[in-house]
């Protein structure tokens, strides 16, 4: 996803925040919550805002639940990454965003990657969603998105 958004910043960045790990910078550009996912179960467990993000009403929700809260053309390839890192140790990504009805679209980053693969334990997924702090017109499309 590239796009530039016009918003009304209220603090402009600090130059001494600059090129450092800054949370205070990390949290005037974006929300952060953690989330992890049983493989056995299936159960995927997310905080408050990305529940309220992705219009789930309860805090455990099934992988599908979540993915169809994304674009449309993602969800597969979306999928398709999960199942690639349920079957190795990796570290994954992906971009996309979640329209909730009627309103504007909310770009969404996720970081994660899964262990406990080797048998010994119950695989698992952890990681953490970034929510930029701007939305997106519910009628324009992003550039290479149709």
């Amino acid at each position: 996803m590239f796009k530039i958004a016009r918003t009304n910043i209220t603090a402009p960045f600090a130059q001494d925040s600059l090129g450092e790990s800054n949370p205070e910078l990390l949290h005037q550009l974006c929300i952060s919550e953690g989330w992890t996912a049983d493989l056995e179960s299936g159960i995927v467990s997310l905080g408050p805002h990305s529940m309220a993000m992705h219009g789930i009403s309860q805090s455990e929700c099934g992988l599908l639940n979540l993915l169809r809260c994304y674009e449309t053309h993602d969800q597969l390839r979306i999928l398709e990454l999960f199942e690639q890192a349920a079957t190795n140790c990796s570290a994954f990504c992906y971009s996309s965003t979640i329209q909730p009805k009627a309103a504007a679209r909310q770009p969404v980053f996720c970081i994660g990657e899964s262990a406990g693969l080797d048998g010994q334990q119950t695989g698992r997924f952890i990681g953490v969603f970034l929510y930029p702090r701007f939305k997106l017109d519910p009628h324009v499309h992003l550039v290479g998105h149709q």
